[in-house]
Formats: C-alpha cells, structure tokens, sequence
C-alpha cells in the first residue's frame, strides 16, 4: 500500500468516526440567541519576566495555517524580515538571522535542539506549518535565554494541547499547479486531563514550472542558415519532483495538581529529486540526482509547579538517516555513479531547567542541556586506481554541554533587569563564559479616556561563541580539526509602542538597533589539491535596524481587517585581513546576504468570507566575496506577492434521535494564488523559481 493509500485509508476512517459519534453522542441543551451586556472593565497584569529586555517576534496561529501547505520556511518568508535562502518548494531552505550565516541560528522544536551537527543549521523545508502551533524568533542576544551559539538568534517551534476538547477531526485536501497534492489529517481528543492528538501530511508534485533560461541562448537562423538572431529559451524546472510524508503523535496529561506530561514522535520520509541546473545540457531522462532522509524525531517531558518554584525535565532522541545519489546514463542503460553519499546520526537529548519565584519582584532560573551525538558520514569513491570502490568519511561521537545561570530582578513597577551566564562544552573543550545583560523600562502605560498607550523601552548585551560543527572538522576531504571557535559581541537597543481601544482597533510599532562584531568566522575555500576547506579567515560587522508593525481594526459589525509588517537594513561586511593582494573582499557585503529586506500581509475577514494579501522583498545579493557585478556575481531584487480566499461553511447536525442539535459540521474552502505578478527572479544561482501558480483546498472538520 502507498503512502497516499495509506492517508486516504485515515481518512475514511476519520469519516466513520464522526458518523458514529453522531449517531450515538447523548443530544445537548439547545443554544439560545439571547446576549446580555456587560459593562467594560479593565484587566492589568506584570509582563512575564522572563521577557525582560527580550527582542522576540511571536507568529500568530493565522500566520502558521494561513495557507496549509506551506512549511515553516514559507511562513516564516512572509511574516519576518529574516532571509530566506531556498531553491523552489522541497528544496533546501535556510535562514540568515541579522547578517549571519544558517549555521549560527539555533532551532529548537518542544525544548530540543534539531540543527545537524553534521552541518550545523536546519533545513527549513522539511518542517510543515501543520506540525507548528506555537512558532517565535529570538533575535541576537536573547538566544542566550535559550542556548548558546546563536550568534544571528534562533528559532523556537513547539506543539500545544488543546484540552477539554472532546473529539475533533480534520481532513484537507489539496490540488494545484504541476501536478501537487497535498493531503492533511488531524484527529485528536481530550478532556480535562488527558489529549491525544495525531497528525499526517502527505505531499507529492512534479515540480515541473516554467521559465525563461536566462543563462541560455539559442539562435535563429535564415532559410540560408545565417544567423538572425538570438532568445532565451523557455525550459521546465528538470528533475524536482518529490514526496514527503510526516506523521506526528502527540500524548499530554495534566493531573490539575501542578504535574503535566508530554510526549511527542514526529516520523519524516522524504525522496527528492534535486533539480538540474539551468546550465545543465543533458537530458532529464538521462541524470538521477536524488537526496532522501529518513528522521524520527521523540521528546517527552515532565513540568513540576508549585506556587514559588518550578521545574521542567525533558528527554529526547533524533535518528536520521540520509542518503545522496548522482548518477548519469553514459550510454543507452548504463549508468555511471559520481556520488553516493550515506549518513547517519543518533542523537541522545536532556534538559532539567528550574525555576524560583522567591518574591513578585524575583525569579532564578538554573538549565542544564546535554546533546550526545553518534555521527558516522561516508562517501563511496568510485573512481580508484585498482578500480575497487573504496569508502571515505568519518564516524565520530560528541558530547555538547551548556549551563546557564539567569537572574531577573524588577526593582519597580515597569522596571526590569536581567543578567545570564552561560558555559558551554563539547568533545574535551570548553567555550569562555556567554555573559549577557537585558533592561527594559515601561516608560508610558496609561489610559486616556477608554485608549490604552504603552512605550518599552529595550537594551542587551552579550558576549557569544559557536564551536564548529563535525562537517567542519572531519568531513573528508578537506575538515580542519584545528579551526577556532567563532566568537561574537553583540548589543542591540530598541523600543516597543502600543495603542489600543476597547475592540475597534489596536496598533503596535517597534524598532531594534543592532550592532554586532563576529571573529574567526568559519568559510570553506578552495586548496590547491582541489578540495574545498574550511578556514578561520573573516572579522564581520553586522550591524542594521529591523522594524516591526501590526494592527487590527474592527470599523464595522462582522468587519475585521489585521495588517502586518516588517524591515530589516543589514548591512554584513568582512572587515578582516587581505588573505592576499587579490583579495578584494574587505569591506564588502558578505554573499547571499541581501541589505534590505521586508514583508507585509493583510488580512480582512467578513462573516464566513476571508482574504489575504501577501508580499515579501529581497534586494540585491552577491554571489561572490568581491561583490563583483558580473552575469553570475549578483542576483537582481525582486518582491513576490501572494493571495488566499475562503469560505467557510458550518452545516448543522442533529442527532438522529432527537430534533435538537448536536453538533456541526465545519466546510472550508480556499484558493491560495502565488506570485500573482508571475515575477521571474532567483533565490539561489542558476535555479529559477516558479512562476504564477494557484492550489485549491477544501478542509473539512468536525
């Protein structure tokens, strides 16, 4: 049976289910239309502390299911100014945090670290939004909170239960351009202590757009075979089809006397072809370049409340497999393999954070976190002198610390302070001590008539270190087990405004300046044995302004309208040493780094109807160190828009025994249009992305 069977077979007997329950479920008292009105009061409260002087930009469950099929690389593409370096859908996706590489972004998934040690950072693509109910950024120095080494910020994705729910299904199925399918499925169940909740998706598509090969030209020619000119010829995205499929189980409980459990598996299978490059001449039929993985995510965890102190410990296990093959046909069935590449690592994963609330004003907090990694990565060289295959590559184990120390203090009323202290080691080698600082002052928090005004006002700074990841020093050829660690100092200072009234609308604005020195900055470069190997070669400056704003309006009865914006300036220069007299990188941006990026959506919903508009930018970004403006040296800016519309339908059910009514049956349906304004543009060279392209979706829940 086929994974599509296999979800089409969950599906009819979600259906069954919901038949049944409907069938036999005792009937409910009827609802009444009646409202009563209350008079308005207004409800204050401290702000967490462990926000204290925290840069943090926190999505909204819209955000995440505003277009089902999407993954978090997409989501977070529109709704951050982050960038977002990918190749197409099912392509390798990563982020840039404030100027930085992908490597110094920390990902974190229910407490646990999920970037490779292999490689360092995450692919992005490989996380869908549906397996996402709470996602937020941590921007440079607030990533001390939650681990060391993220010297850009990091990432913090997590489920939530969702309790005394009852039982509750979802079905989606999804169909669009180049032959995608996308199928969702979500049955869950709680009460008051328990909630279980399983989720699949299902993905396929040929992957095969249209575009114009810009880095090809062809000729035309006369009847006398002149040439009369040349055109850039219209080709298909060649050998990009995939299939990804991702189960997750989801156990909670809750005793309701300060003890909560979860436990969450989450299980990938992916096969994809990688697509050939727009200055490949071979033929489709003729190359198998294919990438699949196999990964099996657990986590399961145990939080401890009492009224002055609490503590959270968790446990978790990550198996991946992986395997990378490239092969030509030679001649008519003979084929010749250039690449095979295998991997595989066991990662063991452990935390005890603890926290104590000796006054209102107070709150320690002491974590622990271990990772021990079993890495083995092979590359099968084919081409040897006796003619024999021989394998290369490594097999190494790692065991990675960090504690932290961290202290929050609000001396008055809309004052608070925070000092951490974070020691992190690996292997037999230990960093210096990540010291960071936070202060922030609730300046303005007054109401004039019925309108609320809020002005925070924001400062850290820390002190920061990354150690090198096990591709970096062992990968064979060309790893360097003398690289340094990477270090960085980085302050940032902004503020945060609010106004809001009553439920007509709210509105709120901030800005962050950031400015941040990286040494020792790791880069892979050529030798002269023809390998590539990574250096300690750069000093970086990155420094910029990100600025964020959001609103939402309700001007009229069964009117909503939210918008959301966001920009970044981040300029990210190398300022270290010539390596020689040719070297002209210093004091240039640093590659794949665009300088100004931005995003902004706009929601309106009326009754049952709900529209979207999305947009993103990217500017201009260097393929070279040299930032050299030639044909292949600079990819153009571009900007990409996206709308969605749906409809929402509820048809009541009634028991069948009774005339009352029971329960209902909810209907969506939405059409989600993409590059709207069919953009040609490139995220990465030589891999052109897909024009205007459209996907329907009709959901269904009970």
């Amino acid at each position: 049976m086929t994974l599509r069977q296999h979800i089409h077979t969950l599906a009819m007997v979600a259906i069954f289910m919901v038949a049944t329950a409907m069938a036999y479920a005792s009937p409910q008292e009827p609802e009444y239309p009646e409202t009563v009105e209350l008079e308005e009061f207004v409800i204050t409260a401290r702000r967490p502390m462990q926000d204290i002087g925290v840069q943090k930009t926190t999505f909204d469950s819209i955000a995440l299911k505003e277009n089902i099929a999407l993954s978090m690389a997409d989501v977070l593409t529109f709704n951050s100014s982050v960038f977002v370096k990918n190749a197409g859908r099912a392509t390798l996706s990563t982020v840039a945090f404030r100027g930085t590489s992908p490597s110094h972004t920390n990902v974190s998934w229910n407490g646990m670290r999920i970037n490779s040690p292999m490689l360092g950072m995450t692919d992005f693509s490989t996380i869908p939004s549906f397996f996402v109910d709470k996602a937020s950024l941590l921007h440079g120095t607030s990533s001390v909170n939650e681990s060391g080494g993220g010297l850009g910020g990091a990432v913090s994705l997590a489920t939530a239960p969702e309790m005394n729910k009852g039982l509750g299904i979802n079905y989606v199925q999804g169909v669009g351009s180049y032959t995608t399918f996308d199928e969702f499925l979500k049955v869950s169940y709680s009460n008051r202590n328990w909630a279980f909740t399983t989720r699949a998706v299902y993905s396929s598509s040929a992957n095969d757009y249209s575009y114009i090969n810009r880095d090809k030209k062809l000729n035309i020619y006369d009847d006398d075979h002149n040439i009369i000119g040349q055109y850039y010829p219209k080709e298909k995205n060649r050998s990009g089809s995939f299939k990804d499929f991702h189960l997750l189980q989801e156990v909670y409980y809750d005793n309701r006397k300060g003890d909560r459990f979860l436990l969450n598996v989450w299980y990938t299978a992916s096969n994809r072809e990688l697509p050939m490059l727009t200055t490949d001449y071979g033929e489709e039929r003729g190359i198998d370049n294919r990438q699949r993985e196999n990964t099996l995510r657990s986590v399961m965890g145990w939080r401890h409340a009492r009224s002055t102190w609490n503590v959270d410990i968790r446990a978790g296990y990550i198996h991946t497999w992986m395997g990378y093959d490239y092969r030509r046909e030679m001649t008519q069935d003979i084929w010749s393999t250039m690449t095979r590449s295998r991997s595989l690592v066991n990662t063991l994963f452990g935390n005890a954070t603890a926290n104590f609330y000796p006054s209102d004003r107070w709150l320690f907090t002491a974590s622990i976190t271990a990772n021990h990694h079993n890495v083995k990565s092979t590359d099968r060289q084919l081409s040897t002198g006796s003619g024999t295959p021989t394998d290369i590559g490594y097999h190494k184990k790692r065991l990675e610390l960090s504690g932290a120390l961290t202290a929050r203090w609000q001396p008055l009323d809309g004052v608070g302070i925070s000092a951490a202290l974070r020691e992190e080691a690996y292997g037999n080698k230990a960093t210096p001590l990540i010291p960071a600082l936070f202060a922030d002052w609730k300046a303005i928090n007054t109401y004039a008539g019925s309108t609320l005004y809020g002005l925070t006002l924001k400062a850290s700074t820390s002190r920061n270190y990354r150690y090198p990841s096990l591709n970096d020093l062992y990968f064979m050829p060309g790893g360097n087990p003398d690289l340094r660690d990477e270090k960085g100092f980085t302050y940032d200072c902004g503020f945060d405004f609010e106004v809001s009234k009553n439920k007509l609308f709210s509105t709120g604005i901030s800005a962050t300046w950031f400015d941040s020195h990286i040494d020792d900055w790791i880069i892979w470069l050529p030798t002269i044995k023809g390998f590539f190997s990574p250096r300690n070669v750069k000093s970086v400056h990155a420094y910029g302004i990100e600025l964020k704003g959001d609103a939402s309006l309700t001007p009229w009865t069964d009117w909503k309208f939210d918008i959301n914006a966001s920009y970044s300036w981040t300029p990210s220069v190398n300022v270290g040493e010539k390596m020689s007299e040719a070297d002209k990188s210093i004091g240039k941006q640093l590659p794949y780094i665009p300088r100004h990026s931005a995003s902004a959506s706009l929601r309106a919903a009326w009754r049952s109807w709900g529209f979207a508009y999305k947009w993103m930018y990217y500017s201009e970004r260097f393929t070279m160190t040299s930032n050299a403006s030639t044909l292949t040296g600079d990819l153009p800016a571009y900007s990409i828009s996206n709308i969605t519309l749906e409809k929402n339908l509820k048809i009541p059910l009634h028991n069948f025994k009774t005339p009352q009514l029971h329960n209902s049956l909810s209907l969506q349906i939405k059409l989600a249009l993409n590059n709207i304004f069919d953009a040609e543009y490139l995220s990465v060279l030589s891999r052109p992305m897909p024009g205007f392209n459209a996907e329907c979706f009709l959901s269904i829940s009970w």
